[in-house]
């Protein structure tokens, strides 16, 4: 019937169970990506209408997708029931925009219009767009807190709210749940910018960009290897030794995943001459793996997993640690806990992890 192109951000939970049902008609099965599956799925289906096959094609896929599907007769935008990962819909002039992050909107000249639904099908068309459901969304949505808290671009607007808005209103609470005595309050850029920011304003301690984020380098804790995610952390970030020597630094990160960046930063701090290195972080622990698109590794390899407190901030070397709760996440902007999926720094997921591989697998509940 025609070429199909499909974009998918999230995971499907469930792929496994689709790998099998595609075997006896592909081969290889087993090394093709959830993406691709739901991608054969489509195909397989696909006879003309793009509503009815959306419809077949995800009635059994589980797990998280905001999902573009290209084909001859136009383009289908739709977002799993739970609304686990972001999609928004905007316009520029006559065109359509469909982005899972508002900036791109922004970057092309548009406006944003808003959220694509958590079960919501778009049908675009020749500059018509026409909204069904093809799922029923869920009871309680389960939007990913970790979009907020590190994941998005911050000018972007995600799930309703300002990013960067968000990330300060959560350095004001960790300034208010764990206030240091020190100089200077310094980021770990990028991700940490606007937390910091919050922090140095509510405690009323000097803001200071002292260190420098090399921009070739990308995100190192996704990086499967840890010898590369060494070289990535050492390379990207430097300190500003004429900012730091000989002061009392509050050390504001948005996350601590397997601990490489920030206990690497802490020695870079100390080494230029840092007199205090206070570690203070703009989220709970976090202490279980994702199975719904974001990279988080094995359990076992979680900075948080199996260490209190006191065992961190030693491993750190740092003078002082201190998390976010995860109540003063949701407090400091008024979030709805029943909305967001926190299950990496609760071990509770909305949707049955229990078949994912066991490698991942630490104490967890279903809510």
């Amino acid at each position: 019937g025609g070429d199909i192109a499909l974009c998918h951000n999230g995971h499907v939970i469930n792929v496994d169970d689709l790998r099998a049902e595609l075997a006896p008609r592909h081969d290889r099965v087993d090394e093709m990506s959830d993406t691709a599956v739901i991608t054969c799925r489509f195909g397989e289906r696909f006879a003309g209408d793009v509503e009815s096959s959306v419809r077949l094609t995800f009635e059994a896929v589980k797990g998280a997708y905001s999902v573009l599907i290209l084909t001859p007769n136009g383009v289908a935008a739709l977002r799993d029931p739970f609304g686990i990962r972001p999609l928004s819909l905007g316009r520029k002039g006559t065109a359509t925009i469909i982005s899972s992050e508002t900036c791109a909107i922004d970057a092309v000249g548009g406006n944003l219009v808003r959220d694509v639904e958590p079960g919501e099908l778009l049908l675009l068309n020749e500059g018509t767009v026409r909204s069904t459901t093809f799922q029923r969304a869920h009871a309680w949505p389960a939007q990913c807190i970790f979009e907020l808290v590190y994941f998005a671009r911050p000018d972007s607007v995600v799930f309703g709210h300002a990013v960067a808005s968000v990330r300060m209103a959560l350095g004001r609470q960790l300034a208010r749940e764990a206030p240091a005595m020190a100089d200077i309050v310094v980021p770990i850029p990028e991700s940490a910018v606007y937390a910091a920011l919050g922090y140095a304003q509510e405690s009323g301690i000097d803001y200071s960009m002292a260190l420098f984020r090399n921009g070739f380098v990308g995100r190192s804790f996704i990086e499967p290897d840890p010898p590369v995610r060494n070289l990535a952390v050492r390379t990207k970030l430097n300190p500003v030794k004429g900012l730091v020597q000989g002061r009392r630094v509050v050390l504001v990160d948005d996350s601590i995943v397997r601990g490489n960046t920030c206990g690497q930063v802490v020695a870079k701090l100390r080494q230029a001459g840092a007199r205090e290195v206070h570690v203070r972080v703009a989220s709970p622990p976090t202490v279980a793996s994702c199975y719904f698109g974001v990279d988080t590794p094995d359990v076992r390899e979680l900075f948080a997993v199996g260490r209190g407190i006191a065992e961190m901030r030693q491993a750190l070397d740092a003078d002082s640690l201190q998390f976010l709760s995860l109540e003063g996440l949701m407090h400091a902007v008024g979030l709805d806990a029943r909305r967001f999926c926190s299950a990496c720094f609760s071990g509770v997921y909305p949707l049955d992890v229990s078949r994912m591989p066991r490698r991942w697998h630490a104490p967890l509940r279903c809510a």
